[in-house]
């Protein structure tokens, strides 16, 4: 996905670290469009989000998926790994591809929810 920005991520981080884990959500943005995030403090979606209301995500398991589908030979993307528990109430799994249950953002995601990118 374009410039790799790969953060190395610890085999073990204590006994909650698969509960931890399983509350990480995944957005896949272009560098542009999130530096100019960063630049406001929050990040209020790209066209897409924009268009259907809400912040597309994907979990663990969906993001590759999300990725072939979505940006296939696209460059400059960014893997943006936020921390879902921070999110509340504003974030609904709703069904989407396949019947599968994905995670939707009915806000703009505060940048404090970040967890690498």
């Amino acid at each position: 996905m374009g410039k790799s920005r790969a953060t190395s991520l610890p085999r073990s981080c204590g006994s909650d670290y698969s509960a931890r884990m399983s509350q990480i959500i995944y957005k896949i943005a272009p560098e542009a469009l999130w530096r100019e995030a960063e630049k406001n403090g929050r990040f209020t979606g790209a066209p897409i989000d924009i268009a259907d209301g809400f912040i597309h995500f994907s979990t663990a398991a969906q993001v590759r998926e999300t990725a072939a589908k979505h940006f296939a030979g696209q460059t400059d993307l960014l893997l943006i790994a936020i921390d879902g528990k921070k999110l509340g109430d504003a974030l609904k799994y709703e069904v989407s591809r396949g019947g599968a249950l994905f995670p939707h953002l009915y806000a703009p995601l505060d940048l404090d929810a970040v967890l690498w990118v």
